[in-house]
């Protein structure tokens, strides 16, 4: 009967091993609880930062800030984010458009073509493009991407001018749109093959097994095991690469020919955005310029905000998915 309740009850060695166990989930809990609160409480002190210095800014402005095109706000002080906007947005959706495809490829080819031997080194290789300097990527974009760009411009208005992304007359090619969201594709494109690639290798490998068992081809196999399992995954992935796009400064700044305006043509020397007028504006600004520079970077962190934000909405769809699946 001694044995029975000490065998129920546990030993003496299973109570200092839960001891330990309820002693350190404590501090790592306090832990993992202040960081969370310094991170909330450094977003929130950069909001007020960012709010301050702008009022004064948005005070003076004699144009409305969300639609007027003008950005003058040292001498007039008109200036207005609309055509700033446009272009952070156009610029950003160009590159995910160009670099999701060439992503999710690259990770396929990585997970499920390429040999082992192969595998490996390309995944570094992928990798250590997001360690590459924005200048860098900037100064390619310059010095080589943007004469080699002048020829496929011209043809692309010439035969399918009659879409609106390659209209335009006048000067066609140069520093345009299309040259930054090339430049910006190639930025973004590490980020999202790399946490495509780890999604991919994640889907279960019975359900593989199981269509390849069934007659499926690997390609059928993928587009019926791989990439409903990876959606979500892909989705996150291309959403943070948007947001490293919006965000991205240099090299951009290096690449448009910063004007001021609304065109959807992305073969025209027309194209800006708001961290590269930050860039090009700030040092010369005046104290009413640095506001207005101020208030347009609120405006970009917020548009990032959301942006992170429906990317962990897709993370979190994600696990009950996952959940629901188990």
């Amino acid at each position: 009967m001694t044995t029975n309740l000490r065998t129920r009850g546990g030993g003496p060695a299973t109570r200092r091993s839960a001891s330990r166990r309820t002693h350190g989930e404590g501090p790592f809990r306090f832990l993992s609880t202040a960081a969370g609160v310094v991170l909330l409480g450094i977003m929130a002190a950069i909001a007020v930062f960012l709010i301050s210095e702008a009022i004064p800014a948005l005070q003076a402005n004699k144009g409305s800030f969300f639609t007027e095109l003008t950005w003058d706000p040292n001498s007039s002080q008109v200036f207005g984010i609309a055509a700033l906007a446009f272009g952070t947005v156009l610029s950003s959706g160009l590159a995910l458009v160009i670099a999701t495809p060439i992503a999710v490829g690259v990770a396929l080819f990585i997970s499920h073509y390429a040999p082992r031997r192969l595998a490996a080194p390309l995944g570094y290789l992928i990798d250590l493009l997001a360690a590459v300097p924005s200048v860098v990527y900037g100064l390619w974009g310059v010095v080589f991407l943007v004469p080699l760009m002048r020829t496929p411009s011209q043809w692309l208005n010439e035969h399918l001018g009659w879409f609106p992304l390659f209209a335009g007359e006048g000067i066609i090619g140069g520093k345009t749109m299309l040259a930054g969201g090339i430049v910006l594709a190639i930025m973004i494109l590490p980020i999202i093959a790399a946490i495509s690639r780890e999604v991919f290798l994640q889907a279960p490998k019975t359900n593989e097994e199981a269509a390849l068992a069934l007659g499926a081809t690997r390609w059928e196999m993928i587009r019926m095991a791989v990439l409903p399992f990876g959606r979500p995954g892909v989705i996150s992935a291309a959403m943070l690469g948007l947001g490293r796009a919006m965000g991205e400064t240099i090299a951009v700044a290096l690449i448009f020919p910063a004007t001021f305006g609304i065109s959807f043509q992305i073969l025209t020397p027309q194209a800006n955005s708001i961290a590269a007028n930050i860039a090009n504006g700030f040092g010369e600004a005046t104290q009413i310029g640095r506001g207005a520079l101020i208030a347009s970077g609120l405006v970009l962190f917020v548009i990032t905000l959301l942006v992170n934000m429906g990317a962990r909405l897709v993370i979190n769809r994600r696990k009950e998915y996952a959940r629901a699946g188990a």
